[in-house]
């Protein structure tokens, strides 16, 4: 059994499990999620999943949330600024989250979701992933 030190901003901890021989660093990434979904969903999902590494996070492993922010409300314009300022605060990855992309919880996928992601994607520039769901 290996054990690893994890350090996210103010918090230090250790992670025990059986790990590779070269422990991968926790990529930093920031989600935006849909405004109009705020008061059915706290995001618990979209926490759980990206802290566990499971779902739209299986190929990058546990990520370090370095902002959670709405889209700003239909059209989702503030999305861009919103994420051009998560990638200047470290986020190395923009994840656009289910409620936007997939419609949950409520059935219906963002009509602006396909415009939102190009514009963002335009904004941050080739370097920054831009990962389009959660859970």
């Amino acid at each position: 059994m290996k054990f690893r030190l994890m350090e996210s901003g103010n918090i230090k901890g250790i992670c025990m499990g059986a790990l590779e021989d070269e422990v991968k660093e926790m990529i930093k990434v920031g989600i935006i999620r849909c405004q109009q979904t705020e008061d059915m969903c706290p995001g618990t999902m979209d926490f759980k999943v990206a802290s566990e590494g499971k779902m739209a996070f299986a190929e990058t492993g546990p990520v370090d949330i370095e902002g959670f922010v709405s889209c700003g409300g239909c059209p989702g314009k503030r999305a861009v600024s919103r994420a051009a300022l998560m990638v200047e605060r470290g986020a190395e990855a923009i994840v656009i989250a289910s409620c936007i992309s997939r419609g949950n919880p409520i059935g219906f996928p963002c009509p602006h979701y396909i415009e939102m992601k190009k514009s963002i994607a335009k904004k941050v520039g080739p370097g920054i992933k831009i990962i389009d769901w959660t859970h």
